[in-house]
């Protein structure tokens, strides 16, 4: 058998990973990565970091590859040297820069390669191949696809891992508009402005941390201290950061369970179960309990008992109620102090991380929830798990607070209605409601989009033939109540629609999947050749992922059926 892999990132890495540990003989491997190195992706090389950036992740929160980081940089003391770590101060809690912890999934990679050709199994690695176009050819059982400089490949399976995607809608075309803050390099030369930036998490501080120091410095004060001093020239430089409800991320905490309880997932008999109980549907609400309620029950009676009784609407707000009611950098500070304690005692602050580990069960059977609790699953639960789950790394909140101390940073709450109007001429116009209700727009010559990697909807997929061929269909999810998709529908709801089948459904991004990641066509019939792992592309079915856990659990579900 021959597979194909698209994408030579850390996703590739994983499914390597579970190839060779399959011991399965007669495979042939091919890889296919458009860039120059293996391992890497987007996110850990330099298209989408330089040296201030840094994970956040730690070397203990890292899945099991061939050697943990700790003893990588043991290995490798030349290159850890580079950026101000070595043997004697390495912490695994802590977080690492990307550059150097693209170098040591890039080695994992290499490593897998020698266990790979120790075990028998050919696998052919092609760099600087940007596959174009993939191909399915049910007739002869195979799987064609398409390399940019003209060559066809055939193939018995492939598995597309692809990675991140930011399709250019102004970028280019529109002076002072970017589409990401990716490559960081491309906003080296921003200086002495202020900036818009749309979004305030994880996304947004990559542009903070280059855009930061581009116009000043960060020193530490006699008093220990993080301080942010402008350069002398730069006297104009302000970041302006746009979130829809105002808030920032939370701070990084220490994990009781480093790897989130990954073991909380449902199995699939327990989602049949349940499902056969609730008329096909996997309630939002059964998860909620199940991996969210039981583990605060266990660990922390306390705050269970203060919850207990709140269904899920209820318990999200009185947690946002909180957020809301304090000015954001002065709750930033608050869990900032909140997470020291955390890390200097060992002590979990374990609601949030029983949030991350809910956010972790639900994502691989959300396909099967009804229309009516993916909606609220979009309007009232993720709003809060983006934010909690963020794990914003201490040293980049020390840098935030700086920033905002030394009167560059600003936060705006731009609500439901914010909209942006780009300008032919150049920059944008934010549009939004004050708390007043009154309308105001902001003028901004630059502007960043930092919402992170989007969901993607069906028609963005740059395979062609996919779509042409009908071999993918765009993701849905059926209501369970016809009059709720009809108030719906009545309410403006676009995404809600009635099919040819007799049922409403609910639009979401991305392809349709199964539980192994194989693509589904318009029919209904599961595709047994192709396998979309590509993030982007898979959000209405997987609305929250999440890196490298996502690597490593989705690989062992594509595994089962693959070989």
């Amino acid at each position: 058998m021959h597979i194909g892999i698209i994408g030579g990132g850390p996703s590739a890495l994983f499914m390597l990973k579970r190839i060779v540990e399959s011991t399965k003989s007669g495979l042939t491997v091919s890889i296919f990565e458009k860039k120059q190195k293996l391992g890497v992706g987007m996110p850990y090389s330099h298209e989408g970091a330089c040296r201030e950036h840094i994970t956040n992740v730690s070397g203990n929160e890292i899945p099991e590859l061939v050697t943990t980081v700790e003893d990588w940089v043991g290995m490798n003391g030349e290159t850890a040297v580079n950026y101000n770590i070595t043997v004697k101060n390495f912490n695994d809690y802590k977080v690492l820069p990307r550059l150097l912890f693209g170098e040591y999934l890039s080695q994992q990679f290499d490593f897998l390669l020698i266990k790979a050709k120790r075990a028998g199994l050919e696998v052919n690695v092609h760099l600087s191949t940007e596959i174009i176009d993939i191909k399915d050819l049910p007739l002869n059982d195979k799987v064609e696809i398409y390399a940019l400089d003209g060559r066809i490949f055939t193939f018995d399976k492939v598995v597309v891992c692809s990675g991140h995607y930011w399709p250019k809608s102004h970028e280019g075309s529109i002076s002072g508009y970017f589409d990401s803050p990716y490559p960081p390099q491309k906003l080296a030369h921003i200086v002495n402005r202020p900036i818009a930036i749309r979004g305030a998490s994880l996304t947004a501080i990559d542009a903070l941390r280059t855009l930061a120091l581009n116009n000043g410095t960060f020193e530490i004060s006699d008093n220990r201290k993080m301080i942010y001093q402008l350069r002398q020239d730069c006297a104009e430089f302000r970041i302006i950061l746009h979130s829809r409800n105002g808030l920032l991320p939370a701070v990084r905490f220490h994990l009781e369970d480093s790897h989130l309880a990954k073991d909380s997932v449902l199995d699939a008999e327990e989602v049949e179960r349940v499902r056969k109980e609730n008329g096909g549907f996997l309630p939002l609400d059964h998860v909620y309990r199940r991996n969210f309620l039981n583990g605060l029950k266990d660990n922390r009676p306390e705050f269970y008992e203060l919850i207990k009784e709140l269904s899920l609407e209820d318990f999200v707000e009185l947690m946002m109620i909180r957020r809301e009611d304090t000015a954001a950098f002065d709750l930033l500070k608050a869990e900032y102090a909140e997470a020291e304690r955390s890390i200097a005692l060992k002590r979990s602050v374990y609601w949030k991380e029983m949030l991350a580990v809910l956010s972790f069960a639900m994502n691989y059977p959300a396909k099967y929830f009804s229309g009516e609790d993916m909606l609220r699953l979009q309007k009232t639960l993720m709003p809060l798990i983006s934010i909690v789950i963020a794990f914003a790394p201490q040293n980049s909140v020390e840098e935030m607070i700086a920033l905002y101390d030394a009167g560059v940073l600003k936060l705006v709450s731009v609500g439901e209605k914010g909209e942006i109007e780009v300008r032919k001429e150049g920059g944008i116009y934010y549009h939004l409601l004050e708390a007043t209700g009154q309308k105001i727009s902001l003028f901004y010559d630059t502007f960043i989009d930092c919402i992170g990697q989007p969901h993607l909807k069906y028609e963005q997929v740059p395979f062609p033939s996919l779509i042409n061929d009908q071999t993918i269909s765009p993701a849905r999810i059926r209501f369970k109540d016809r009059q709720n998709a009809i108030a719906g529908i009545a309410a403006g709801n676009e995404q809600v629609h009635l099919a040819e089948d007799g049922n409403y459904y609910l639009k979401v991004p991305g392809v349709t999947i199964d539980d192994h990641f194989r693509v589904i066509d318009g029919a209904g019939r599961t595709n047994k050749r192709i396998h979309m792992m590509a993030v982007p592309f898979i959000g209405g079915y997987n609305p929250d992922y999440s890196g490298l856990d996502f690597g490593e659990a989705a690989s062992a579900r594509i595994i089962e059926k693959l070989i």
